[in-house]
């Protein structure tokens, strides 16, 4: 779906139309071609999938008025930013998804049924880098004296974009799962944290793009906050 802004004529536009992608970068507008993932069955989208349909059955079947309720007034509490840089409230529905969807797709964590009573965003790290070495391997350097590191049922997930030539300088995706560093109240992780096999193949002086959300026990997710381009190790 694409948003449009309208003002003397067409003044901002960004999403997809028919064929085209509208977006913007540092030097302005642009449009491109369309394109469509290879394999729209791949297993990943499929974990997306179920884990989509799961949550609103959730919804709708299982979780209290209370909880509904909960995250309705979290959402009306909550501003977010729209692709137009505009500010939006989700719905509570939208956030519930939002929340639970990659703590299901990341890997064992607790689906987050009771909505959030802090009315905020996590906040993100400025901190966060990512090493690529030539022995296909990544290193996440980040705050951890952030509060989410000794915190049980909190984490941080990175996700990987494709590695792209030298003279790529920008990147939209596609991105996928690499890591997830986990909190823990007992032993709590500390930087940097290794992350061996990522979901791409990295090779001496590819450029590649990461980003990182933090995901909170009571349920709130942050924002993505990034790092890139970085250039693999020779």
């Amino acid at each position: 779906m694409a948003l449009v802004k309208f003002g003397g004529g067409i003044v901002q536009m960004s999403g997809s139309i028919a064929g085209n992608t509208f977006a913007r970068n540092r030097y302005g507008n642009y449009v491109r071609s369309r394109t469509k993932p290879i394999n729209p069955q791949s297993a990943g989208q499929g974990t997306i999938r179920n884990s989509l349909s799961a949550l609103v059955e959730a919804w709708n079947d299982e979780l209290s008025d209370a909880q509904r309720t909960a995250w309705r007034l979290y959402a009306t509490s909550v501003a977010m930013t729209n692709k137009l840089g505009e500010t939006i409230h989700l719905s509570g529905f939208n956030h519930y998804v939002r929340s639970n969807s990659i703590r299901l797709f990341a890997g064992p964590a607790t689906r987050i049924d009771a909505g959030p009573t802090e009315f905020s965003l996590p906040v993100t790290d400025p901190a966060l880098s990512v090493a690529c070495q030539n022995d296909n391997t990544i290193d996440i350097t980040y705050d951890d004296t952030m509060p989410w590191c000794d915190l049980d049922n909190e984490q941080m997930m990175i996700f990987m974009g494709s590695p792209q030539g030298p003279g790529r300088n920008f990147f939209k995706g596609p991105w996928k799962y690499a890591i997830r560093i986990v909190g823990n109240s007992v032993a709590a992780p500390t930087s940097p944290s290794e992350g061996n096999a990522p979901p791409f193949v990295i090779t001496p002086g590819q450029k590649v793009w990461f980003y990182a959300r933090i995901s909170k026990a009571d349920g709130r997710l942050s924002t993505k906050f990034f790092d890139g381009p970085v250039t693999v190790a020779s």
